[in-house]
């Protein structure tokens, strides 16, 4: 069932019986409240109120160095956006500090077609910073898609993540049955989402990425986060409401090279397990703990043999063996301990903004 927000509705308000006679005029009167002609049932002034304007979908796309394949983003997404829809469009696109034609063109487009905006950041803080001010931009749309700007991810199943939506879901994912990465890329990015579900404390959907919806409570609790190390998909399990799914088989680039290198992909995927995860914190702890025991152990064998006569060893060399291992173990420990409080003090401590963003093209300080 849909939600009222999301419903064309109509009220009638009926007046009471006195108010009626006040307002009924003689027969054939031309003013709005005639009631004479009306039907004994409904000889009552009614008014039909406007109703409440078509939810606005606003399109969240990051872009960096897109210059190949932004002409057709612009194509689809107007394509999008012409057919007829109960909707409202906008696309708000992310330049995060691209190198190449990429902000010009962006810029052209949004002079060309209200319906886009753009968002410059005054240099690269990176995809999810950059995603972070799209839908921080979009704070005031009913219902948010994010999307990569390569066009791996369709703009054409957008209508279809909707139909979830209006039908109550409150994050639409959508999920990959197939995709086009090959070779290494393709074997890292299976193994870290297969490692990230057996580690973190809030698994992720598998075969899911950046594309999806949100609607307006997740959208508002999403732009409340205070993390500086984000992971999208992390964040967006972490909300929470009703989820719905839409598979759907993933493109090739439309144009162009991928922008995200290894090393940046192996950064991404740290940032989730270490955001979402305590288990490397709490393996160092057990491993310590295990050391200790083994230290334990290990004192105990060789002074039973001591006590026994047999030790051959030369004078201590027990007792060396045992503190070792014992003071290691316990160091260990304590390394693990701090380091579940310190990981997560010192990513909030310095309170550095996630991102920043240059004036609006076109304002009173550029135009200076």
């Amino acid at each position: 069932m849909q939600s009222p927000a999301r419903d064309r509705q109509a009220r009638e308000i009926t007046f009471p019986s006195p108010l009626r006679s006040a307002l009924a005029l003689a027969p054939g009167s031309l003013h709005p409240f005639n009631l004479a002609s009306s039907p004994p049932r409904s000889r009552c002034a009614q008014f039909v109120f406007m109703d409440k304007p078509l939810p606005l979908i606003a399109v969240v796309m990051p872009v960096f160095n897109e210059e190949a394949v932004l002409p057709e983003v612009f194509a689809r997404l107007q394509k999008l956006f012409d057919a007829p829809t109960q909707n409202r469009w906008r696309a708000i696109l992310v330049d995060d500090g691209s190198t190449d034609q990429s902000a010009r063109l962006l810029a052209a487009q949004t002079a060309r077609d209200s319906r886009f905006q753009l968002v410059e950041l005054t240099r690269n803080f990176g995809f999810q910073a950059a995603l972070a001010a799209g839908l921080a931009a979009a704070a005031d749309a009913d219902a948010a898609v994010t999307m990569d700007a390569d066009l791996q991810d369709p703009p054409e199943l957008i209508p279809e993540l909707i139909t979830k939506w209006r039908e109550g879901a409150e994050v639409v994912l959508a999920v990959r049955k197939s995709r086009q990465e090959t070779g290494l890329r393709r074997i890292c990015m299976d193994l870290f989402h297969s490692l990230f579900r057996q580690v973190s404390d809030q698994p992720t959907d598998a075969n899911t990425g950046t594309f999806g919806l949100l609607g307006r409570p997740v959208l508002e609790a999403y732009n409340r986060l205070p993390e500086r190390n984000r992971f999208f998909p992390g964040l967006r399990a972490w909300v929470g409401h009703d989820v719905a799914q839409v598979p759907y088989d993933r493109h090739g680039r439309a144009a162009g090279e991928p922008k995200q290198s290894f090393a940046h992909l192996l950064r991404y995927a740290l940032d989730g397990v270490f955001s979402f995860s305590r288990l490397p914190l709490r393996v160092v702890s057990y491993l310590g703990l295990s050391i200790a025991l083994v230290g334990f152990v290990l004192g105990a064998f060789y002074a039973a043999r001591r006590l026994l006569g047999i030790e051959q060893a030369e004078t201590g060399f027990t007792t060396l063996v045992t503190l070792i291992l014992f003071l290691g173990g316990v160091q260990m420990i304590g390394i693990g301990v701090l380091g579940e409080y310190l990981g997560r003090i010192y990513d909030e401590v310095k309170k550095r903004p996630l991102y920043l963003t240059k004036p609006p093209r076109g304002s009173a300080r550029q135009d200076d």
